[in-house]
C-alpha cells in the first residue's frame, strides 16, 4: 500500500524551514502532497498562484534518494476533506516552539474528530530553523534586512521584488 502524506501551509513564502521538513518528510512516506492553503485570513504577500509555483520550484531543487512521489496542490476547504480527496494516510506537521504545539494540539485534536483513520505527525524544527516563520521574514526583507539564512536565493529575490 502506498503510505501518502500531507504537508500543508500557506507558505508565503516557502522558507528554508519548510523546505527542511519536507525534505524530512519524504524519507516517511511514498507520496508527499504539499498543501498550498489559501487562507486570506493571513492576507498574503503573494498570490495562490505564485506561492504554488514557487514551491513546485523551490522542492524541485531538493535532493529525492528514495524517488518520494511529490505532488504540489492548492486547496480552499477543510483540511481534512482536502487530505481526503489526496487519499493521505498521515498530516505531517512542523513545531518550531511551545506556541506551536499548542496550537497544533488543538488543530489535532478537532482533526481526529472529522477523521480518526488520518494521523497526525509532529517534526520538530532543525534548531537552525525554530525561529524562522514567514510572518518574520517578510517584515525583515520589508525592512531592508538580511533574510539570506531563511529563505533560498531565489525566494530572496522574488520576496525582495515584492517590497520594491
Amino acid at each position: 500500500m502506498e503510505r501518502v502524506g500531507l504537508y500543508p501551509g500557506t507558505f508565503d513564502p516557502i522558507t528554508n524551514g519548510h523546505l527542511d521538513i519536507i525534505g524530512r518528510a519524504m524519507k516517511l512516506v511514498d507520496k508527499l502532497v504539499i498543501g498550498v492553503a489559501v487562507n486570506e485570513d493571513k492576507k498574503p504577500l503573494f498570490s495562490l498562484d505564485e506561492r504554488t509555483d514557487i514551491v513546485q520550484t523551490e522542492i524541485a531543487k531538493l535532493p529525492n534518494p528514495r524517488d518520494c512521489a511529490i505532488e504540489v496542490k492548492p486547496f480552499n476547504n477543510l483540511l481534512m476533506h482536502f487530505a481526503e480527496s489526496c487519499g493521505v494516510h498521515v498530516i505531517v506537521r512542523g513545531l518550531r516552539a511551545v506556541s506551536d504545539f499548542e496550537y497544533e494540539f488543538q488543530m489535532t485534536a478537532m482533526n481526529e474528530q472529522l477523521n480518526r483513520e488520518i494521523e497526525t505527525v509532529f517534526l520538530m524544527a532543525d534548531v537552525q530553523h525554530q525561529a524562522v516563520a514567514s510572518r518574520l521574514v517578510k517584515e525583515i526583507a520589508k525592512l531592508g534586512g538580511d533574510i539570506t539564512s531563511f529563505v533560498t536565493p531565489s525566494v530572496r529575490e522574488k520576496l525582495l521584488e515584492k517590497y520594491k
